[in-house]
């Protein structure tokens, strides 16, 4: 499944004219997360790509792809930062912005950056911790892109009225399913 993320009016950029998504969840909680952004490139910062990823805290301050999960009807969500540097973050919230712990998985997500002039690609895949496997979610997708003046342009599969915010229940919208088998 192809997911289009839209920007949020208050932060416009010339330099990305698309982002998609495409996404799969297996039975065993293990998600495949492939962006996908078109653009004039050269004007967006990436931090460089590093031969080891690690956890870091802070992605969200510049480039990053972000994936948010909640239980439907539960208040208890996740957060997954994907960094182009090939580091990541994961962590659980008891309520909305409460709570914030890191999530520990049982291994790194494996992440994969192809990009050109023309296009960003971020492909990651990682296996949900045992009492996040779920046969489905509500799910925010959203990117945070740091321009070379940095200014930042987020965008997100939906935004809630007002300010930017990828954290609100407005954002997760798709439903995110297993697949069967």
């Amino acid at each position: 499944m192809r997911l289009n993320l839209q920007c949020h009016p208050s932060t416009p950029t010339s330099a990305i004219d698309q982002v998609t998504v495409q996404w799969s969840m297996s039975e065993t909680g293990t998600i495949w997360l492939r962006y996908h952004s078109v653009g004039h490139v050269e004007e967006v910062k990436l931090p460089d790509h590093l031969d080891q990823s690690e956890r870091m805290d802070g992605l969200w301050q510049n480039s990053c792809f972000e994936l948010f999960l909640k239980e439907p009807g539960k208040e208890r969500y996740c957060e997954f930062n994907f960094s182009p540097s090939g580091n990541w973050a994961a962590y659980g919230f008891d309520h909305y912005r409460d709570g914030m712990k890191p999530l520990t998985l049982a291994q790194n997500p494996e992440i994969f950056m192809d990009f050109s002039d023309t296009h960003i690609g971020l492909e990651a895949s990682f296996g949900l911790p045992d009492i996040w496997v779920q046969k489905e979610f509500d799910a925010g997708l959203s990117a945070v892109f740091e321009m070379q003046d940095g200014e930042k342009s987020l965008w997100a599969l939906a935004h809630p009225a007002g300010r930017p915010d990828f954290h609100h229940q407005d954002g997760f919208k798709l439903k995110m399913e297993a697949a069967e088998g």
